[in-house]
């Protein structure tokens, strides 16, 4: 019997149960608009405030314009992208990937090796941690359908040893990197502790809304660990690891690191903290003007969502209606509310997020924000600004 053979009875044997059920509630039509959302010969009234010209279109590409939200899936050709370093071409027929380190058996995988083993599919809202953190940065979010074999079945494959501690995922991008006196030339890298590597839901994807992946999103395969900021992806993968230690690198311990005071005014202590899993979260998209009425659509997402509050300039909190059409585990909700009767001239609306543990989105005088440096992992508040018109 082959590797491939048995990779394929240990991951069924795992659970068909599980699997099924994984698949009924990651049911959805890509493209398709949900109820809030479909409305033909409604207009989307512009707002006020609109993120400032993105200086860096080489790092940071493709951003969701909010006005423009119309389907609960991200078309691939208006999903953002991040680039660390290069955006490298790859020719899947020459790449392969390497599963290394403290393992009893390395592997060596082919693209077409990988399509081999079972197949899992999820819907997962991917989300940039330093989304809304600078004032060019609004749009670095986006909803897909991954697909690809379970990370876990070919770590079992491999055999950690006692004593690997930490999952290093290595991708074929590259850069220049100063440490101390010198320069050398470091592929992108982050890392997961074993435990969460080991979650049945990560995914060595190939495919994206039912098509290869993207060449700006990862092709011919990248990391998807649904429930985890954007950077913990790893695109363009080409080897993983296991460590006896942390990894310590650029975007481990010195980028992506969220600084805050805690402790005492008197006694501060400042801690850092790597960037790690995604945050609670909800943000406005637009507001829908149709037959004299006004609507306001939205979404929210980091965790699974129990309700979405919006309040006009200073008024009340309201409760918003969740789409129940389209949902998913791993993937951000869409609500509306139907605004009565607003008065002529600039309105703010904010919006919050509460999940199903009973926690809320921060508002942005929240001392969890308002004692953080860094921009990362901002998940306060949004307001925005419209104006009705007379």
């Amino acid at each position: 019997m082959d590797r491939l053979e048995m990779s394929r009875r240990t991951l069924l044997k795992q659970g068909s149960a599980a699997l099924t059920g994984w698949a009924l509630l990651n049911t959805l039509r890509v493209g398709a608009a949900p109820a809030v959302l479909a409305q033909a010969g409604a207009e989307v009234l512009p707002w006020l405030e609109q993120p400032a010209e993105n200086p860096v279109p080489e790092i940071i590409a493709n951003q969701l314009t909010w006005e423009d939200l119309d389907s609960w899936v991200t078309p691939n050709d208006q999903f953002f992208s991040i680039a660390h370093y290069n955006r490298p071409e790859i020719d899947a027929d020459e790449w392969h990937l390497e599963i290394t380190g403290l393992v009893k058996q390395p592997l060596t995988l082919t693209l077409d090796e990988i399509k081999a083993l079972p197949r899992q599919e999820l819907t997962f809202t991917l989300e940039c941690s330093g989304n809304h953190g600078l004032p060019f940065f609004w749009g670095g979010i986006g909803n897909a359908s991954w697909a690809g074999a379970p990370l876990a079945g070919l770590l079992e494959e491999a055999g950690v040893l006692d004593d690997g501690i930490e999952v290093v995922f290595w991708g074929v991008d590259a850069g220049e990197e100063t440490i101390g006196e010198q320069t050398v030339t470091q592929h992108f890298a982050r890392s997961l502790s074993l435990a969460d590597a080991m979650h049945p839901d990560n995914l060595l994807c190939y495919e994206m809304n039912g098509e290869p992946l993207p060449q700006p999103n990862g092709f011919p395969l990248r990391l998807i660990a649904p429930g985890w900021f954007g950077i913990a992806n790893v695109k363009w993968l080409q080897r993983i690891e296991v460590w006896d230690t942390r990894l310590m690198n650029r975007f481990m311990a010195r980028d992506y690191v969220t600084v805050r005071q805690e402790g005492s005014e008197d006694e501060p202590v400042w801690t850092q903290r790597s960037v790690g899993r995604a945050l609670l979260k909800s943000a406005p998209a637009r507001v829908v003007h149709s037959n004299g009425h006004y609507r306001i659509d939205g979404a929210a997402w980091g965790a699974p969502i129990r309700h979405v509050d919006v309040k006009i300039d200073d008024g009340p909190w309201r409760r918003a209606r969740l789409d129940r059409t389209q949902r998913a585990e791993y993937a951000w909700s869409f609500w509306s509310f139907n605004w009565a009767n607003p008065t002529p001239g600039e309105h703010a609306i904010t919006t919050r997020a509460v999940d199903t543990a009973g926690n809320v989105q921060p508002a942005a005088d929240d001392p969890l924000l308002a004692n953080k440096l860094t921009y990362w992992e901002s998940n306060g508040q949004i307001t925005r600004t419209v104006e009705i018109p007379t």
